[in-house]
Parts: C-alpha cells; sequence; structure tokens
C-alpha cells in the first residue's frame, strides 16, 4: 500500500533523494560509506561546497554579500547564536507562534528583548499586522512560518534594521526577496533533508558589532571561516539537503515548487471550506501553504475518519496538542496525489455522515 506522508518533520523526501542517500550509505566513495567516510575528505568536502553554493543559487542571493552555512542544533540554537552576534542593546520580535515565543525567550538571556506585535492571546491563529519596528533597534525577529498553528507571513516588513526569519517550515517553497532579510535560518528536517543540520544564511556585514565575546561554536563569523567545517559537520543531513537541492533546482527551483504547492493548498482547503465537517484552525488571510490546520465540526465521527485515513495509507496527520484536530504538512516533495487522496476521504466522510 502506497504511504502518503503528511508528517510535519522530519519531512517527507524525494524518492529519487531517497534512493541516492541508499547507495551512498552502501558505497559513496571507491567502496566507503558515505558514514564512515572523513569530513576532510575530498569527496565531502566538495559536498559541502556544493551544498553550500546551492542554497545561495535557488535563493538568488549568489555575489550579493551572503555567505551559506550547514550548522549543527536545530534552529533552537539559532534562537541563541542570533542573539549572541547581533543583539548589543535591543531587539523587536513577531511573535507568531511557539518557536518564536521560545525564541524570544532564549534571546532575554542576553538582553532587552521587545514584542513588536503578538497573536499569543488568540492560540496564534493569526499572523499580526500594521505594527512598528523601532529604528534604533539592533535587529528584526520574525518567523515566516508557523508549523503547529498553520500560519504563514504572506508579506514582510520594510526596515531600517536587519531584518532575521526563521524559515525552518517553509524554506524553498515560495518566490520572495530573499535580498530583504539579513540572516536566515532554517532547520533542514521541516523542507530539506533530515534532522542533523540547520541552514543559516547570513549577509556577512551585520556581523562583528557586538562587545561582546563570543563562543568559537556560536560564532558565525567562525563558521564563515571555516567553511561549515570548524567541527566535523552532520555528513548523512548535509548530503541528503545537497540532494534535495539538486532536486529542486532540476524541478525548475523555487517557481516552479511554488506552482506545485499552491495546487495543493487550493485543493485542501477548497474542501476544508466546503466540506460542513470540517472547519479551518487559522485566520484564511494567514493560513500557511505548508501546513493545513484543521478540526472535525462532530468529534462523533472521529473514530471513522482516522479509520478511513488509516486504510488509505494516510500518516502524520495528527494535529500539534496545542491545536488538536489534524494538520496536513505539504512540504515541496508531496505528491498533488497524495492531497487528492486525503480530499476524496473527507468528501467521502461527508457523504457517509
Amino acid at each position: 500500500m502506497k504511504r502518503h506522508n503528511f508528517s510535519a518533520g522530519p519531512c517527507i523526501l524525494p524518492k529519487e533523494v531517497m534512493l541516492k542517500v541508499s547507495e551512498a550509505i552502501l558505497d559513496f566513495d571507491n567502496g566507503l560509506s558515505l558514514i564512515e567516510i572523513s569530513h576532510r575528505s575530498k569527496p565531502f568536502v566538495d559536498v559541502m561546497e556544493k551544498a553550500r553554493a546551492l542554497a545561495l543559487e535557488l535563493l538568488g542571493l549568489e555575489g550579493k554579500g551572503y555567505k551559506a552555512l550547514f550548522l549543527q542544533g536545530g534552529a533552537s540554537t539559532q534562537f541563541l547564536m542570533v542573539a549572541l552576534n547581533l543583539l548589543e542593546k535591543r531587539a523587536g520580535y513577531l511573535n507568531t507562534g511557539t518557536w518564536s515565543d521560545k525564541a524570544i525567550q532564549e534571546a532575554r538571556i542576553y538582553d532587552d528583548i521587545y514584542e513588536v506585535a503578538s497573536s499569543k492571546d488568540a492560540n496564534f491563529n493569526f499572523i499580526p499586522k500594521g505594527y512598528d519596528i523601532p529604528s534604533d533597534y539592533d535587529y528584526f525577529h520574525c518567523t515566516s512560518n508557523n508549523t503547529i498553528f498553520g500560519t504563514q507571513m504572506k508579506s514582510f516588513p520594510d526596515c531600517d534594521i536587519p531584518m532575521v526569519c526563521d524559515m525552518s517550515s517553509d524554506i524553498f517553497s515560495r518566490e520572495l526577496d530573499f535580498s530583504k532579510f539579513d540572516l536566515i535560518y532554517a532547520g533542514a528536517q521541516k523542507n530539506m533533508g533530515p534532522a542533523g543540520t540547520t541552514l543559516v544564511v547570513v549577509r556577512e556585514d551585520i556581523l562583528g558589532k557586538v562587545s561582546r565575546k563570543i563562543p568559537s561554536m556560536m560564532d558565525y563569523k567562525v563558521h564563515i571561516n571555516k567553511s561549515s567545517m570548524f567541527n566535523t559537520p552532520p555528513v548523512f543531513a548535509v548530503y541528503t539537503s545537497m540532494l534535495t537541492m539538486e532536486w529542486l533546482k532540476n524541478l525548475g527551483g523555487i517557481p516552479a515548487i511554488e506552482k506545485e504547492n499552491n495546487k495543493k493548498a487550493q485543493l485542501i482547503y477548497s474542501e476544508i471550506d466546503l466540506n460542513p465537517l470540517f472547519k479551518g484552525y487559522a485566520m484564511k488571510e494567514d493560513r500557511s501553504k505548508m501546513n493545513a490546520t484543521f478540526n472535525l465540526t462532530n468529534e462523533d465521527l472521529k473514530e471513522t475518519f482516522e479509520t478511513m485515513l488509516k486504510d488509505e495509507g494516510i500518516n502524520g496527520l495528527n494535529g500539534h496538542r496545542s491545536v488538536g484536530g489534524y494538520r496536513a504538512s505539504m512540504y515541496n516533495a508531496l505528491p498533488l496525489d497524495s492531497v487528492g487522496v486525503l480530499v476524496d476521504i473527507m468528501s467521502e466522510l461527508e457523504r457517509k455522515a
């Protein structure tokens, strides 16, 4: 039976990527496995260099003063690294979900953090708008897509200070002017690869301006100078992410995948809005194209619905405990056909009810 993987993370990966990775596990370099070679060997140095170059190419940031890094520690470590490297006196944060809330708490260890706006009182079911960003702050931080609550920023403010964005769950999924951002970070396991590495793309000229001494492992400049090789990198995760970016480039890059993502989002949200048995969680204007969150309007149908899902091979649809209900994560590698299967089940439930 074909499985349809709607898991919020670790994410679904392209089948051709999985095949290449499995081959590399057995034989990557003349009889040596990918996971036993030296990270200093030329074959893997080439992988790292290609992965970093592909990230900049896909984002349209080549030759614009940016560096791409593949680091460890997940996006959660970036909550700390951003503050350590950029925060001197005060910074502004847009609070739109669990992860931005955690980023705020971590940054407050070091200095004064101001929430420019928050949707926390509404359990993060919308994206705040019309807020002001003080021009004397060190940076502005936002989260582009909120995996748990199913909201996504459709536009980004113009500001006179560096803009930092956590793009963990929608990196490479839609066209944006990425040069608006001075630092982007994204845990690989949401839309790019397996858990174990985090992509950081940073404009070099914003670094080196804080007065504090930064520990070497937390210093972006150290990692830039060592080409993401300051310590042993997560070889498997970097290689798989490189293959996924190659796959995306061969499809036609971000413009091509955005068209597919739009089709998937349109298909499921149309069913949610037309089917009286379901209700979307997020405000319509802020709905995420990566994570559709919804609930049953009649909980008596829960057992029947979930049996139907299981029978058709639907995996990973349960919502986060903060929201309940269901969450369909439609990352780049999820085929449109899988969304079609889910929508057919939802329609069939309405006919049975």
